[in-house]
Formats: C-alpha cells, structure tokens, sequence
C-alpha cells in the first residue's frame, strides 16, 4: 500500500461530498490531504481529518484554521519548525523530524467519519507506521487518532485506553503519546492549555532520544 493516494475515491460518502464542496469552493483543495512534514521524521502527529476551511481549503494539514495555531507554534518554539506559523501549502515552511497526518485524509460532513471510512484510510495509515524506525514517537490527537493507531498496529482498545499524557510503547518499537486535540473549542474552554500541549511536544522530543 502507498502512504498516499492523490485521487483516492476509496469512500463513496466522502468523495461525493468533496465533489459538492469543490462546487461550492472552487478554488480549495477539496480533495484527500497528503502529510507534510519531513519524511524520514521520527515524530509522526496524527490529527482527526482536514477541516472543511482548514485543510481542505489549503491542502495541508493543520492549516487555514484555528487548529493549526497551537500546533504550529508549539513546534516552532521545540525546534520541529522553521517558523511558527502554517499560512498555506505554498508559503515555504519546514519541518524538522516531524511530519503531520490525519487519520482521514478526506473531509468527513459534520467532521465526523464513519468506521468503515476511518478503516478503509486505515492502510495508508498502516503503512507510514511501518515505514517508521525503532524508537520513533507517534502523538495522537484525540480519541479518533489514537484509535487509528492501534487499529493500524491491530491492537485493542481496551488494552490501551485513551487519555491527555498517556504513553503506550506499542509493537515493541513504537511510542504512542495521547493529547487532547489543539481544537478551537478545546484551546478555548481550557480543556488543553498551551502550556498542557508544551509539555507533551516536550515529551515526545524526550522519548526520542529513549530505546523502547
């Protein structure tokens, strides 16, 4: 399996609503969002999906909305980034052993997709884990993420619980590190505080210079 697939029409329901929001917006990216970052990186963070006039506007991952401006500055001051701000997929910025996906890399309606979408996506998913050295660092945001995760390593749940600042060393050779995801509406109701998110970037580094 590719890590990416440029013109995937895997998921009916998805790739019917890229088609209308592609009408709606002709001049946004609409279409599956490909992960950005360095790709020999060891920290590999995992969002949710592409928001509709986030990542899917501009075709990158965490950018064009609220979202992005916690993580992007949050790298910038660990040194994973170049500047501390992502304003488009053509605006130069650099990562530095760090790359950004999504666990869909299609927009899902109401930011919601379905299990069978989040399986199918799955593979690609699979793959860059695969690809990934021992030792490497994959930070999940959110419940949707880290779920992703295990189910790309087919392991259960129910042995590895969700939760802000949980640390699971998974197929003896991966970490796996939880965050509450930088949404708008978790930055905004202090249910992650940048300085909550600091220390988990901070975390992640320091597990990289750890053997599992």
């Amino acid at each position: 399996m590719p890590e990416f697939d440029h013109d995937c029409l895997a998921c009916p329901r998805l790739a019917s609503h890229l088609s209308r929001v592609r009408n709606m917006y002709p001049h946004y990216h609409a279409r599956p969002v490909p992960p950005f970052g360095d790709p020999k990186a060891r920290l590999l963070i995992i969002g949710l999906a592409p928001g509709m006039h986030g990542a899917n506007r501009t075709g990158r991952p965490f950018t064009g909305d609220h979202a992005g401006i916690l993580l992007y500055e949050t790298l910038y001051r660990h040194g994973l980034a170049d500047r501390p701000e992502s304003r488009s997929a053509t605006d130069g910025l650099e990562l530095k052993n760090c790359r950004i996906t999504n666990a869909v890399k299609c927009l899902p309606p109401g930011n919601k997709p379905l299990p069978g979408e989040i399986a199918t996506c799955n593979l690609y998913l699979k793959t860059e884990l695969q690809k990934m050295p021992a030792g490497s660092v994959t930070l999940a945001l959110g419940t949707v993420a880290h779920d992703a995760v295990l189910q790309a390593c087919n392991l259960k749940r129910k042995n590895y619980p969700f939760s802000h600042g949980a640390h699971y060393c998974i197929e003896g050779r991966l970490h796996l590190l939880d965050s509450y995801h930088c949404s708008r509406y978790n930055t905004q109701t202090k249910r992650l505080t940048a300085e909550m998110f600091d220390r988990i970037v901070a975390r992640a580094i320091h597990l990289l210079t750890i053997e599992t």
